[in-house]
Formats: structure tokens, C-alpha cells, sequence
């Protein structure tokens, strides 16, 4: 490995104003060009082999490339804007936006932010709209604004588990904010809602592009009256459109080809909350009806100009399934967040996500093995809201029960995740909801358009699939529940691509023509039926799994699950299942977590499972700073990991399942899957087999090791005993090992 300092070149004139500075400009074959702030880098590392070049950035974002793609690496003198606290204006160009991120990476927020009540404040719509579309061209620079307008959860909740200090604004002086930041703003976009609410996105889409603020010729009078007199840069009230249809048409042709198109928002006019990272980031915001046939046209252009496996829609729809449905014909996702808050802010907050363990399973027995799933953790919203006080139920952690949350979160707030980590209990289980990164809906199985595949086929989700990996991997959420159903193809997509899966739900509504099956897709991914799905009601479950449970014999494991509508079904109501159940079938009946639930139906029908799960395993270690066991807890997060006691670059870790399996696959997650850095990650490592513990056989070999993840399937053997053993560490010279898990079957 080369590595290259870069030294960081700055000629300032005056604190504010105009200045120059170093930029990196990086030619790719192809003539994609990617340019650079030289102060915004830390390092440059080529690897070899294979040939990467790593571009490693002050603000902790990492960009690899592949050495053969680079052309040329120039250096020039760029002319910025600054404020008066010497930080560079930045404008939506200027985001360090890496491919494998869905946002931006911000500075961290600012040592005191400042906050405002708009709800409090008594703003009008037209008024939040400009307040958050202020919020994100301000945040762009750095984060300095937080506003609270939903105000469901306590205020001080999601501020302090980001700890961050805030300094309020007068509620009778709202416009005290724009004033503290005026000298970023260039002007305003006026407007006028007189014709149609829809001028209001197309002015917030200029806005974020131009440094401008939206406002009504009402709000521009109390900019006045408030000292704040900005020239009007766009004015569009001499505009004559009156429908959606034609302005979004005019946004389309006029200012799409300046928007990014990672980041499309689909969002009502008078609902202002995303604002602030469409704005902070340049993107189009819009809000189109798919089921009306020329509106649909006009959301197709904007669909079809972004990238499957990366872009994302941001937002909501008029109505759920069409809208979601049309997003997924083109491979993309949404992530619901018509009600998502600050998330310049808390994406800020760059945190690696900290997994909890995993508790360990006892055997598998002859019982019944039933799951619930908790709905709606697809939406943001939701998980920033309402989840916030539905966790706080008496109920919750009295049994086991499976919470759906959205992988997104990852990027816009991981701190959320970590929050609701650090809270939950062995009997929480968090797990994605549908259809993996945001919502997609590969089936509708109801309404209009029921039976419609929206994308059947398996390749076309692909990218969507792929990106979904890579976020369920970083959130820890090892099942995905579909929405409403997956084709074959659908299915080996998953299979194919999504490889940190336990199972797949799908959607029983028991409209059908009859049952929807369990299936298991190329031997090792389950995918099961919720029967019954979003139930509002504890009998309707209990009646639903007893037309199973009547027929157990006990001579077999059994398995049911089902889904409970969160929104009449919260935990306090949920825990009656569990008498209800041991009703149907005295002492037979175990309510267990989802990825206990797949790992024993895998067991029971001779599939490969993770056998690290197993409450017999025995584990050691040669000598060490933590314990052996965490090595294999089902988290690779730091604080969680298996460190040597040694610096000479040696270790092993030994594992027991105490009967022999057939081994047929190994995952080993690195220092770099703590969020670590990727200098950490153990270099050279073998994989080892036994059967009794003295005798040792090599079945995987690995040198010159960069990936965070190591994951080989392997021609199955027949073993008891498993060894890492890691004969190169990370560049310090200790081997760390986040997780290990070993697949077997009986």
C-alpha cells in the first residue's frame, strides 16, 4: 500500500467575502470528473492488489476507485465564497457526496445550533416551507438550524441522544433566525399560490439551487419589516400555470438538469418537513399522482433520469401503492418521510450504527415457534414519532417481539438507531420493513392494480436488491418483510444479492386464491407468509394461528407468524398473546425473536443455519484484551468486537457446536465493520475444520485481505469444530474480528 498526504492549501483574503482555494480535480475514463476541496481530504492510500485508490476525507467519508479508472489528477486555484466565521459557503456542487451513501456527508453540527418552534411560532405553511428550505441551505455549510414542527415526541428526545446543544429563537420573533444568516442567502424566488399550491415545490426547488429563499409577496413584507430587504432573483408569479401537470413539466424542462438526481422529493406543497435536505442538496421537489395518466407521464421523465441501486425517492404519494409501485418499475425505492424531521441535522451526526448482540437459542424441540411483527417501520416518520413513544410501552420486552425500522436511517440518522439499540431489550428484535432500503413493492396484492407485478423481473431489481444488502448489513436487520409478494426470479434476486438475510415475510392478506405458501429459494433463503397480516386485533392473530396450532401433534416443530397493525396493536395489548397461545396448546407453544424463529425453521428442515447462534456452542481464543465470546455475538460494532492481546500481527478463535454439522458457508466481519478504519481490517486469515478438535483441515484462504466483510461459500464438510486463525492483523499489528458466523446443517 502507497499512501499520499495532502497537504491543504488556503489563500484567504478577509474573513468574509470572496477567497481562494486548492482543488483536486480527478479525470475518469469515460469523462466522469469528480472535484474536490485539497483541505476536504485527509489521505489518498492505493492499494495493491487489487488496484483501489482510497480517497479518505477530513469529515470521515471514503471513496474508493479502481486505480485502472483514474486518467488524471490536477490541482487548481478555485475562487470561493466565505461567511464571517470563515467557514466556505457551499453550494450544492460542492457536497461530499459519496456513490455508496444515499446523503451527503455534512460537517458536524455547529457547538450550539439554533432551534425554532414553528408550531409554537404560529407560522403559516407558506412560512414553514421557507423556514426549512432555509434550514437546508444553511445546514449545507454546516449544521446550524433545527426546527420542530411535528412535536409528537418530546422536543429534547432526538437533540440530546445526537448531543447536541441548542439555543432557542423567540417564538414572537421566528424571523430573528433568518436575520442571524442572512449574509448566505443571495436573494428570493417569489411566488404565488393563488393558481395552484404546486408553485410552492417549484419554488423550493429553485431555492436549494441558487442560495434564494421561497416566499410569498406576504412573507417578503415581513422579511422587510424585519430589516431584511433581498432582491427577488426569480420571480414566478407572472407565471399562468395552474395545474400540476404543467408547472412540474416546466420544473422538468427548465431546472431538473441542475437538480441531483440521487435524490428525487415527492412531497405535498403545504407539507415543508424534507425540505431541508432537498434544498441542502439540489434536488427536485415535486408531487405527482401516478394514477392519473398524464401526471404519471410527466413522474416517469423524472424516474427514468435516475439510478437504480443508488437514487432515491424521498417523501410520500397521493396513494400508497400506486405511487410506491411506479418508483419500483424503475428500480428505485422510497423512503417514506412526509413528516421526517432535521435530517441535515441528524444525518450530520456520522455515526457508525452499534449493533446489540444477539442473545444465544436453546435446541430446537418439538413446539410451535411463533413470531409477530410490528408494522410500519418502513416510514422515517414513524421511527422518529410515533415509535418514539410506542417503545416506551409497559408491554415491550415482557416477550419477544419483532420491530420493523427502516435500514434508510443508517444515513439520515443513525443515532436513531443506536437510541433504540441502546434501549431494547433480548426480546426486542429489529428488522426491516418493506421492501428493504425504502419501500418497494415488487407485487400489489390489493386495491387497484391488484395482481400487478410492478417489476417481475428478477434482474431489473437487482441494484435495489444490492443496495438493500448494504444497508440491512450497517443497521444489523437480519429479515426483510415484502410487500405483497416476490416472483421466482424475485426471489433468487434476493437470494443472489442480499446474502445477510435470515428469511423473507410476505404479505397473506388470505384474498388470494388460497393460502400463500412458504417456499425456501436456492436452498438456504426461507420465505415465509404473514398469516395474518396487519391485524389490528389480538384474537384475529390468535384465531389465525390456531388453524395451525389445532393440528400440532407434537411428533415436529411447528411455525406461525403473523403481523400486528402497530397502530391499534402496541405491545402493552400484544402481550396477551402469549396466554392466549399457551391456551390453544398447553406448554407447546414458544413466542420467539424472527431471526431465532428462521434459524430454527432452517434447523428443522436440514438447511444451513448460523450455528454462532447456538446456546451450546463453547468458544476461546488465543490471548486477548476482550472476551472470546465477542467474537461471535452477532455484532461487529465496536465495543463489541474480539481483540488480541499481542501486536504480532497473530490470532485465532476456536469455535465448539458441540455435534458435527455439514459447514458449508463463513462470514467474518473486520475491524472497518466496527466503523473502524480499513487499515484495521486482518489482512491474512485461514478458515480450519474439524471433527475432533486436533486434526485441522483448511478450507478457506485469504491474503492481502481490504473488504470489511469476508464471506465464502464453501463444497460442504462435515465438522464440530471451526477456527479462525489470522496469521497477518491490521497495519497497528492486532487482529480485531467483529463477528464470525459458520452455516451448517444437519
Amino acid at each position: 500500500m502507497r499512501k499520499f498526504l495532502v497537504a491543504a492549501t488556503l489563500f484567504l483574503g478577509a474573513l468574509s467575502g470572496q477567497a481562494q482555494e486548492k482543488v483536486m480535480n480527478i479525470q475518469k475514463t469515460g469523462g466522469a470528473r469528480t472535484q474536490t476541496r485539497v483541505a476536504e481530504v485527509k489521505e489518498i492510500d492505493i492499494h495493491t492488489p487489487p488496484a483501489t485508490m482510497t480517497m479518505k476525507m477530513n469529515n470521515g467519508a471514503v471513496f474508493r476507485t479502481d486505480v485502472d479508472e483514474v486518467e488524471e489528477i490536477s490541482f487548481a486555484d478555485t475562487t470561493y465564497n466565505f461567511n464571517s466565521a470563515g467557514n466556505r459557503i457551499l453550494e450544492t456542487g460542492d457536497l461530499c457526496w459519496p456513490e455508496d451513501r444515499l446523503l451527503p456527508v455534512f460537517l458536524s453540527p455547529a457547538t450550539t445550533v439554533r432551534s425554532l418552534d414553528m408550531s409554537a411560532a404560529g407560522l403559516s405553511d407558506e412560512e414553514r416551507v421557507m423556514f426549512c428550505t432555509l434550514q437546508g441551505i444553511i445546514n449545507r455549510t454546516q449544521p446550524r438550524i433545527i426546527l420542530y414542527n411535528h412535536n409528537e415526541e418530546a422536543q429534547n428526545l432526538w437533540p440530546s441522544a445526537h448531543s447536541l446543544k441548542t439555543s432557542a429563537i423567540p417564538t414572537a420573533r421566528p424571523y430573528n433566525l433568518v436575520k442571524l444568516f442572512q449574509e448566505e442567502i443571495n436573494g428570493l424566488v417569489l411566488y404565488s399560490n393563488e393558481l395552484s399550491g404546486h408553485y410552492s415545490n417549484l419554488a423550493v426547488t429553485i431555492a436549494g439551487l441558487d442560495r434564494l429563499l421561497p416566499v410569498t409577496a406576504a412573507i417578503r413584507d415581513k422579511l422587510v419589516a424585519n430589516g431584511m430587504d433581498f432582491p427577488v432573483v426569480e420571480d414566478l408569479t407572472s407565471l399562468t400555470m395552474n395545474n400540476a401537470l404543467t408547472i412540474y413539466n416546466y420544473l422538468y424542462n427548465n431546472y431538473w438538469s441542475r437538480c441531483n438526481h440521487r435524490l428525487l422529493i415527492n412531497e405535498r406543497p403545504n407539507i415543508p418537513y424534507v425540505h431541508d435536505i432537498g434544498a441542502a442538496c439540489g434536488s427536485a421537489c415535486i408531487w405527482l399522482d401516478p394514477r392519473v395518466s398524464n401526471e404519471c407521464t410527466v413522474l416517469d421523465k423524472f424516474l427514468k433520469d435516475m439510478t437504480p441501486g443508488r437514487d432515491i425517492v424521498l417523501g410520500w404519494y397521493p396513494e400508497e401503492r400506486s405511487g410506491v409501485g411506479e418508483a419500483t418499475k424503475y428500480g428505485l425505492s422510497t423512503v417514506p418521510a412526509d413528516f421526517f424531521e432535521n435530517t441535515t441535522v441528524y444525518t450530520a451526526v456520522n455515526k457508525p450504527v452499534k449493533i446489540a448482540p444477539v442473545p444465544k437459542r436453546p435446541k430446537l424441540e418439538n413446539k410451535v415457534y411463533a413470531t409477530v411483527y410490528i408494522s410500519d417501520g418502513d416510514n422515517i416518520q414513524y421511527c422518529q414519532h410515533a415509535m418514539a413513544k410506542i417503545f416506551e410501552q409497559s408491554g415491550r420486552g415482557q416477550m419477544p417481539m419483532n420491530w420493523t425500522i427502516s435500514p434508510a436511517l443508517v444515513d439520515f440518522a443513525p443515532m436513531m438507531l443506536n437510541y433504540y439499540y441502546g434501549k431494547a431489550t433480548n426480546n426486542d428484535c429489529f428488522v426491516s420493513g418493506p421492501s428493504g432500503l425504502g419501500y418497494s413493492m415488487p407485487f400489489n396484492g390489493l386495491g387497484e392494480g391488484s395482481g400487478t407485478y410492478y417489476n417481475s423481473s428478477g434482474p431489473k431489481l437487482a441494484p435495489y436488491i444490492q443496495l438493500t444488502q448494504r444497508y440491512i448489513e450497517k443497521a444489523g436487520l437480519r429479515v426483510i418483510t415484502i410487500w405483497d409478494n416476490i416472483s421466482t426470479p424475485q426471489r433468487k434476486a434476493f437470494a443472489d444479492n442480499c446474502p445477510y438475510l435470515y428469511g423473507l415475510t410476505i404479505n397473506d392478506y388470505e384474498r388470494q386464491s388460497g393460502r400463500l405458501p412458504y417456499a425456501v429459494q436456492s436452498g438456504w433463503l426461507p420465505i415465509a407468509p404473514q398469516y395474518p397480516c396487519y391485524r389490528g386485533d389480538i384474537d384475529g392473530i390468535t384465531d389465525f394461528f390456531n388453524r395451525d396450532i389445532k393440528n400440532f401433534k407434537g411428533t415436529a416443530p411447528m411455525f406461525v407468524t403473523g403481523q400486528a397493525d402497530v397502530w391499534h396493536l402496541g405491545p402493552d395489548k400484544l402481550i396477551d398473546l402469549k396466554s392466549k397461545l399457551n391456551a390453544l396448546s398447553p406448554n407447546n407453544v414458544k413466542i420467539v425473536r424472527a431471526d431465532h424463529w428462521f434459524s430454527y425453521y432452517n434447523e428443522a428442515r436440514h438447511l444451513p443455519f448460523n450455528l454462532t447462534m447456538l446456546q451450546d456452542m463453547a468458544i476461546s481464543s488465543s490471548s486477548s484484551k476482550t472476551g472470546a465470546r465477542l467474537a461471535a455475538d452477532g455484532s461487529p460494532s465496536e465495543g463489541y468486537i474480539w481483540i488480541s492481546k499481542t501486536k504480532d500481527e497473530t490470532g485465532w478463535v476456536q469455535m465448539d457446536f458441540k455435534e458435527n454439522y455439514k459447514i458449508s458457508r463463513y462470514v467474518v466481519r473486520h475491524a472497518e465493520a466496527a466503523g473502524m478504519d480499513s487499515e484495521l481490517n486482518s489482512r491474512d486469515f485461514t478458515i480450519e475444520t474439524s471433527l475432533d478438535g486436533e486434526t485441522w483441515s483448511t478450507v478457506g484462504t485469504h491474503v492481502n485481505n481490504i473488504a470489511p466483510v469476508t464471506d465464502a461459500s464453501i463444497t460442504p464438510i462435515e465438522a464440530r469444530y471451526v477456527r479462525v486463525n489470522v496469521t497477518k492483523g491490521g497495519a497497528d499489528g492486532i487482529v480485531r474480528i467483529g463477528d464470525i458466523e459458520v452455516y451448517g446443517a444437519h
